[in-house]
């Protein structure tokens, strides 16, 4: 069972800045993807009363649980982070693989996967780092660009939320400074000039409530009231796609949009939200919050409950949550119909479906924030929010418009754009139905189409690209005879692409994304060669193939598991020591047989030996930038 484990804060500074130097990239996304703003538009919003640099962030989830992700959502151009949601339940077991964007987009998660208190350090580091990359001045950022406001997300009822544990991530969530000032003194003293740095102490005062599905309205409004009145947060409520009704929502689903195969079931309408329940919690609320002199609005919407009728995720979950192209319909007509309603008394979030196609047309509704998701699950990743803003610039452009609040004017009404979507193709099942190209070869340890797609589509930048020089490695065992060492070859194991792809475990958390977009059958995610951050988490998992390097002044130490079967090397200056089961000997580096010497019980696979020294020498390459060389400070 995969364990997420964040990574130390002088490695992911160590880690930013060196690939940012090196490699003209940050955590993997190419300097070239960065959306750093445009001093000739304003694409700055206000939420909750506050500026922000751009409507657009990440919807709580897979791309903003990791202090990594955060960023990444921030160098894609997030100025409005909406924070993965916590609850008081922080030690879930979630079944895997739980993410399938075979089309339009599936998934069993619920959570964070971290603990409260390790989620409310991800957010400071991620907030802190933010804050050294806008003041380095390596970014070539817009004035006002660097403007972000994180929103915190909480779930799922009154008992947890007002829980102590709960209840003390909130308060840390107002009052980082004990976290801020412990990380501060923690930046490495290459980029000291940072430690300064005027750091926010309050990370987050507003907050978006996630009831996930079936939470009495009572218990909704009760939370709703608590985060105002008790901890003076702006508050945002996120609702579900059911409040359409049982009918009009299979009626879109399978009929207009003609997802024929997708059931939903009775059971996700029991105890929702009626229409008539949420306005008239929303008209209290809305009184309660201006009376505080507080911001309340909505969101729309959360996932869609549909049967798990498919053979990605574990046969055990009955249920599944729908997003991507259809959710967006369903979320749309919500948003028209509140609208409707209210008109523009209380602010909209939105998340649904968000694509580069319709982002511009989300804004120019005046949705604040418009968040994504799904759609940054997919080729590309985080690099595919770039387009959001060029084609944002575009039409703003188009309309003759310099500022989002110029861009609104021109818009249609909500309703307009809601009727166009029925008709629209891009939204309809035939074109959702397509899975991503698979060539009928399975992946193993080294070589494969080097395509790199598993890079960009890992949310949490788990797998990586590795240069090994290209090579033979003979399958070399060697045995004492009468004393002395012979050696034979069985064949020989190919090194023959231009590099190879790694995964680093502490933050694959086995979602099977990587899987789904790989040409190669088995997952990068399993197959690739998989390095942990310490040894205490590659003894965790003793059935799972993995390698823990480690590297101490002059001294490197190579811990690999191939089958199951656990092996150790150690080297310095040139000088190696290497175990396995039954035996332990000791080598020149450049001259294994003729200077073999020690104890052996059995033959000697030095073909282990040969693929962990050149894993080693390869992560710790000169210029080389990656998770596990940035783990030591001799790197």
């Amino acid at each position: 069972m995969a364990v997420l484990t964040p990574y130390p804060f002088p490695a992911l500074v160590r880690r930013a800045f060196r690939e940012l130097q090196h490699r003209h990239a940050i955590f993997d996304l190419p300097a070239r993807s960065f959306v750093l703003g445009d001093p000739s538009r304003d694409f700055s919003v206000r939420f909750h009363g506050r500026r922000a640099a751009s409507p657009f962030g990440p919807a709580a989830g897979p791309q903003s649980q990791l202090a990594q992700n955060i960023v990444l959502s921030w160098l894609a151009g997030g100025r409005i982070i909406e924070l993965k949601t916590v609850q008081a339940n922080d030690r879930l077991t979630i079944a895997r693989p739980c993410i399938d964007m075979q089309t339009v987009g599936f998934n069993i998660e619920w959570s964070q996967e971290l603990q409260l208190q390790q989620s409310l350090e991800e957010y400071v580091k991620a907030a802190m780092l933010v804050r050294m990359l806008a003041a380095s001045g390596q970014l070539a950022l817009a004035p006002g660009f660097g403007e972000t406001i994180y929103d915190v997300s909480v779930g799922y009822d009154f008992n947890g939320i007002t829980s102590a544990r709960v209840q003390a991530f909130i308060r840390g969530m107002r009052d980082a400074s004990a976290t801020v000032e412990r990380l501060r003194s923690q930046i490495p003293d290459e980029y000291r000039q940072h430690r300064d740095l005027d750091f926010p102490a309050c990370i987050s005062r507003t907050v978006t409530l996630s009831t996930f599905h079936g939470c009495p309205a009572d218990e909704i409004e009760r939370i709703i009231d608590h985060l105002l009145r008790e901890h003076r947060l702006h508050c945002i409520v996120k609702l579900n796609p059911m409040l359409l009704g049982r009918d009009e929502t299979r009626w879109i689903v399978n009929e207009a949009l003609g997802y024929t195969e997708l059931r939903i079931p009775d059971r996700a309408f029991a105890r929702e939200l009626t229409w008539d329940q949420m306005t008239g919690m929303v008209e209290r609320l809305g009184a309660t919050a201006a009376s505080l002199g507080l911001g309340f609005g909505v969101k729309f919407t959360n996932t869609l409950v549909v049967e798990n009728h498919r053979d990605f995720f574990p046969s055990s979950e009955t249920d599944m949550y729908l997003s991507g192209p259809p959710l967006h319909v369903l979320a749309m007509r919500l948003v028209a119909r509140f609208r409707e309603r209210f008109g523009d008394r209380y602010p909209i979030s939105f998340s649904a479906g968000i694509d580069q196609h319709n982002f511009a047309d989300a804004v120019a509704l005046g949705l604040v924030p418009v968040t994504s998701c799904t759609d940054l699950l997919k080729t590309g990743g985080y690099a595919r929010a770039r387009r959001y803003f060029q084609n944002l610039a575009e039409r703003m452009d188009a309309a003759g418009a310099r500022t989002i609040e110029e861009f609104s004017r021109h818009a249609p009404a909500a309703a307009a754009y809601v009727e166009r979507l029925l008709q629209d193709p891009r939204y309809h099942a035939a074109q959702n139905r397509k899975a991503p190209h698979k060539i009928g070869r399975r992946l193993i340890l080294f070589d494969c189409i080097t395509c790199d797609k598993c890079v960009p589509v890992c949310p949490n930048d788990a797998n990586f690209t590795l240069a090994l020089p290209a090579a033979e490695l003979p399958v070399a065992k060697a045995r004492r005879e009468a004393g002395v060492w012979v050696v034979r070859e069985e064949g020989r194991v190919a090194l023959t692409e231009r590099h190879q792809i790694g995964n680093f475990a502490d933050f694959c958390n086995d979602c099977g994304n990587c899987d789904v977009f790989c040409p190669e059958d088995g997952g990068p995610y399993v197959l690739k060669p998989r390095f942990f951050g310490s040894e205490e988490g590659w003894r965790r998992v003793p059935l799972q193939d993995g390698f823990y390097v480690e590297r101490r002044q002059e001294r490197d130490v190579v811990l690999g598991r191939f089958s199951g079967t656990e092996y150790r090397m150690a080297i310095a200056g040139g000088r190696v020591s290497f175990a396995g089961p039954g035996f332990e000997v000791h080598f020149d580096e450049h001259d294994p047989v003729g200077s073999m010497h020690g104890d052996a019980e059995t033959e000697v696979d030095l073909t282990y030996f040969e693929i962990m020294n050149r894993l080693r020498t390869a992560l710790f390459a000169p210029r080389e930038v990656n998770y596990v060389n940035c783990l030591s400070s001799h790197a």
